[in-house]
């Protein structure tokens, strides 16, 4: 089990940009996959972007391809989503999460490893 905790979430109007971190510890080398995933209420998990390693395969959702970018700081274990042009329907609880293995995967069921998740809420 690897431990991760995001940060970065807020308030912010429509237009307006963010950027969310996650910070994994507690053994990660041998998870070489890490992901961001958004849930609002009443709705399914969503995928939103995938990343394998340090960056040589990068993957992103429909909704949010050419807005947002996935990246990751090896020596630190950290992976951030910088979010531009937000909108009202971007509005969610963000979750990190991380898996074993190269495939891109963007079922939430496939990953073991939450963090606790990041509120981002986006006014019109």
């Amino acid at each position: 089990q690897v431990q991760l905790v995001e940060s970065g979430g807020g308030l912010v109007q429509a237009g307006d940009s963010l950027r969310l971190s996650c910070a994994a510890s507690g053994g990660t080398d041998s998870f070489s996959s890490m992901a961001w995933f958004r849930q609002a209420p009443g709705n399914e998990r969503e995928f939103v972007a995938f990343i394998r390693g340090s960056g040589e395969i990068k993957y992103y959702g429909d909704s949010v391809a050419g807005r947002f970018i996935i990246s990751k700081d090896t020596a630190k274990n950290t992976v951030d989503l910088q979010m531009n042009s937000l909108k009202p329907e971007d509005t969610a609880v963000y979750y990190c999460a991380a898996r074993r293995g190269s495939t891109i995967v963007t079922d939430p069921s496939r990953y073991a490893s939450w963090g606790q998740g990041t509120q981002v809420t986006v006014s019109s």
